[in-house]
């Protein structure tokens, strides 16, 4: 499988690292994997990385983007914490992927029946978990649709909503904390999109901003 290198990487334009995310999505949901020599890319990727995407996503067993977007060793840094949420270390790290290293596209990537997005929309209290769950409240401020009787994280349609939120809100933070990746985005040198996973199907739905 073609792997990235420095030259390839400066040459890429953001929609098409865009584009390889689709295609590779399209492949893991028609269990058509790419063929892959994992002991050839490690042996190609020792002396350096060059990774298209970064991507923040929830630390969910199940939503492990190397192999949902079919991709291999160094070609996406892979941020991961429940809820997708962003803090100043994971900002910084985004900073790093792309100012520094070079990657073309940030994703923020929720996913369907979300345990940490549910328990914000019950309001769960548990040791430091509930400071990271207080990241997703915003996201339930933001949705105004549902009556207060069924704002919990038993009514499927509530926290579909808020898993949405969820990810537009934690775009418009990273924009509004890092004008370096601010500067990027508006330069054209990257691009910011937000994305579902759905646990049921495999497949991935976009949403640009």
């Amino acid at each position: 499988m073609y792997k990235h290198s420095k030259e390839s990487q400066n040459t890429l334009a953001p929609e098409m690292a865009l584009q390889y995310l689709k295609e590779g999505n399209l492949r893991f949901v028609n269990n058509l994997r790419a063929n892959r020599d994992l002991l050839s890319q490690v042996n190609a990727t020792r002396d350096g990385q060059y990774p298209f995407a970064t991507v923040l996503s929830c630390m969910d067993s199940r939503t492990s983007v190397e192999l949902i977007f079919d991709q291999g060793l160094g070609d996406i840094f892979s941020i991961r914490i429940a809820g997708n949420v962003l803090n100043q270390d994971i900002l910084g790290s985004m900073e790093f992927g792309t100012q520094l290293a070079g990657s073309k596209i940030i994703v923020v990537l929720g996913h369907t029946q979300c345990g940490a997005i549910k328990g914000a929309c019950e309001d769960v209290h548990l040791g430091n978990l509930t400071q990271l769950l207080d990241k997703i409240k915003p996201a339930i401020d933001r949705e105004t649709a549902t009556p207060a009787e069924n704002r919990n994280g038993k009514n499927a349609g509530f926290v579909k909503n808020v898993t949405e939120n969820n990810v537009r809100h934690v775009m418009e933070k990273l924009k509004a904390e890092s004008s370096i990746i601010v500067e990027l985005a508006d330069s054209g040198a990257i691009k910011i999109v937000g994305g579902i996973y759905h646990l049921e199907t495999g497949a991935v739905t976009f949403f640009e901003e």
